[in-house]
C-alpha cells in the first residue's frame, strides 16, 4: 500500500472535576486587567471586579488570585485550568480562546485520552502531531500503527498515522481526532487541521476564538 503523505506546518521547523465546579483560566492580561475563561467564556476583569460568580482579587506578573464562594485560588499564565466549587452547573462548553503569546503563537494546555499536554496551533498542520518521546510519556501505543511520510520544512520524515480518542482543550473535547507521531522533538503537540476544521475560527487582535461547529 502507498504511504498515504500528511503535511505538517512550518512551525515543526520553528520548534525542531468536580461536578458543578467552574472552570477558570488566566488566559492574560491587558494593563490592569486580567482575561480570565470561565467555563469557556471569556471575561476582562479589574481588581474587584466579577463575573459568573468568580471575583479577580490580585493581579500580577503571569498570576493572577481569584475567588468564588469563599474559596481563593491562584491562576497562572498558561497553566491549567482551576476548579472552584459552589458554581453553577455550566452547559457544555463550544467555545475555546486563545491568547498569543511569545512569537505570535496561540499555545494552551490541554489533555489527550485525559493526559496533561501543551499544544500550539499550528493552521498549516494537516493533522495533530506528537514527538515519538511525547507520545511515549502519554502512554499512548504508536508503534504497531500504520506507517506513513509527513512532508516537513526539513523534507520527508516516517511517521506512524494513530486516532486520538479524546483530545481536550481548555473545556472543549473531542472523540477521535486524527493524529501522527513523530521522530523530531518538540516542545508542543501542534494542533493541527485535524482538529481545527472541526470549529469556526476568527482572530481579534491577539485573540483567536474556536467556536465549535453543529
Amino acid at each position: 500500500m502507498a504511504s498515504r503523505r500528511i503535511w505538517v506546518g512550518a512551525s515543526l521547523a520553528t520548534l525542531c472535576a468536580l461536578a458543578h465546579a467552574q472552570s477558570v483560566t488566566l488566559a492574560g492580561s491587558m494593563g490592569n486587567k486580567a482575561l480570565l475563561v470561565i467555563d469557556g467564556q471569556p471575561h476582562t476583569l479589574a481588581v474587584g471586579q466579577s463575573a459568573a460568580g468568580v471575583t479577580l482579587q490580585q493581579l500580577g506578573e503571569g498570576r493572577a488570585t481569584v475567588q468564588q464562594g469563599g474559596s481563593s485560588t491562584t491562576l497562572r499564565l498558561g497553566g491549567a485550568p482551576a476548579r472552584l466549587a459552589g458554581g453553577t452547573a455550566p452547559v457544555q462548553a463550544k467555545e475555546i480562546v486563545l491568547q498569543a503569546g511569545l512569537g505570535g503563537h496561540f499555545t494552551s494546555s490541554g489533555s489527550i485520552n485525559g493526559r496533561p499536554v501543551q499544544f500550539m496551533v499550528d493552521t498549516g498542520a494537516t493533522v495533530v502531531a506528537l514527538s515519538q518521546t511525547e507520545a511515549e510519556r502519554i502512554g499512548l501505543d504508536y508503534r504497531d500503527a500504520q506507517r506513513g511520510i509527513s512532508q516537513t520544512a526539513n523534507g520527508p520524515v516516517p511517521v506512524h498515522r494513530v486516532s486520538l480518542g479524546r483530545v481536550r482543550v481548555g473545556e472543549v473535547e473531542l472523540n477521535n481526532v486524527e493524529a501522527i507521531v513523530m521522530p523530531a522533538q518538540m516542545p508542543y503537540v501542534l494542533l493541527g487541521n485535524s482538529f481545527l476544521t472541526r470549529f469556526q475560527m476568527r482572530r481579534d487582535n491577539d485573540v483567536m476564538r474556536l467556536e465549535k461547529r453543529p
